[in-house]
């Protein structure tokens, strides 16, 4: 086999340019296959993050014109303090919280923007609960007390200068005509809502936007985990009867965070499995391209094939000198394909977290995906060569030395 190997090697070698485009065909191939499913994989793991502050034992309940937009924005029907007291009632709910966020204008240093804006709860508990239960922690200054207005606490995002000039503690901002102070800077969080949001008294905001008694969206805390479900029918069922509304035309909506990502990865999936195919096009032309060179190489080297046969080799011998070359190719293709899916996965992502600003689109180190990849390349070779291999074990001796 070494033998063999040393005679690929040669064969290839000699044959620098014609061996290096082939090879082109499986670096692209694998490379592609690498690198995007590398980048889905990081991408799925990404966005399934957004969800690691949400408890599996909340339920969301919010406007259903909310789907496509804001709370707040476009609504059929508004959610109401009535409509909270309706779920409040609903057996094996622990805490109902009311949650506002909306889209408000931040002028600051002469510059203006359009930034999140969220609430803290107005009661001491449901703001002890919030905070613990989304683990945000200051920085940078302090949380305020459930008393305090005209304070704010905006997210770690804000430290970018993104209005001519940085952020700071103490600094007063207008938000929406209002002047309010900001008394913390959030720690980074693995929600690019969270960093990238404003947070103030739930009388804050109401007032600024004059909100007297709607409610953007209610938050329902259930006791048994197991019993999600149950509550989740039995809110719906309850609503429906408080507002007159048949089953599949409710103007709300009722969710679980294990819904949503449920939903999420199902399309993910999806996507990776069409990406996959499409770049597991590109490996076919591959496996076209080692079968051509393959092909050529037996046309070239007919008398060489001659010459071997005259000196005692057997068919079998010259099936494994052609094989080995295609299998080397192949190999060869698939190691450096795999490292430059790497080297792309890895640009692509520092480029892209950049640009998405809150949400860290990190690589996805799959060792088995590489090893199949190599594997793949190997088998693609193997199978690519063995046709020309064959045909070239089956020349006769005499018309070989002739031609």
């Amino acid at each position: 086999m070494y033998q063999y190997l040393r005679l690929a090697i040669s064969n290839l070698t000699h044959r620098g340019l014609r061996s290096f485009l082939t090879l082109l065909g499986i670096f692209i191939g694998i490379a592609a296959v690498v690198a995007l499913i590398s980048l889905g994989n990081g991408l799925q793991n990404a966005i399934t993050g957004q969800f690691a502050t949400l408890s599996a034992d909340r339920l969301l309940i919010q406007n259903a014109g909310d789907a496509f937009g804001p709370p707040g924005a476009g609504s059929i029907a508004k959610l109401t303090e009535h409509d909270k007291k309706v779920v409040e009632e609903i057996s094996g709910i622990t805490r109902v919280l009311s949650r506002y966020v909306r889209v408000a204008r931040m002028d600051f240093n002469k510059v203006a923007g359009f930034e999140f804006l969220s609430s803290f709860p107005s009661k001491k508990e449901d703001f002890t609960y919030f905070v613990d239960s989304f683990k945000l922690e200051a920085e940078e200054g302090r949380l305020p007390t459930v008393d305090e207005r005209g304070k704010i606490v905006i997210g770690s995002g804000f430290k970018e200068n993104t209005y001519g000039k940085p952020l700071k503690v103490g600094t007063s901002v207008t938000i929406q005509g209002k002047s309010f102070e900001i008394s913390g800077i959030l720690k980074e969080t693995g929600s690019f809502q969270f960093n990238t949001a404003i947070f103030m008294a739930e009388e804050d905001l109401k007032k600024i936007f004059n909100i007297e008694n709607e409610i953007d969206f209610i938050v329902a805390q259930v006791t048994d985990l197991a019993q999600v479900d149950t509550v989740a029918e039995a809110i719906k069922r309850a609503l429906r009867k408080d507002r007159h509304e048949k089953e599949g035309a409710e103007t709300f909506s009722v969710e679980s965070p294990l819904q949503a990502l449920s939903a999420i990865n199902t399309i993910l999936i999806g996507i990776n499995a069409v990406i996959a195919g499409i770049a597991a096009i590109s490996l076919i032309v591959g496996g076209v391209g080692i079968a051509n060179t393959m092909y050529t190489s037996v046309l070239e080297r007919t008398k060489e094939i001659g010459t071997m046969k005259a000196l005692g080799a057997h068919n079998r011998d010259i099936l494994k000198v052609f094989i080995t070359e295609s299998a080397l190719l192949g190999l060869i293709g698939g190691m450096g394909g795999a490292l430059l899916g790497l080297a792309l996965a890895f640009a692509v992502s520092g480029i892209a977290s950049k640009a998405l600003g809150g949400i860290t689109l990190a690589v996805t180190v799959s060792y088995p995906l590489i090893t199949i990849a190599i594997l793949f390349a190997l088998i693609l070779g193997l199978i690519a060569g063995t046709i020309p291999a064959i045909q070239a074990s089956k020349l006769n001796t005499v018309e070989a030395l002739r031609s």
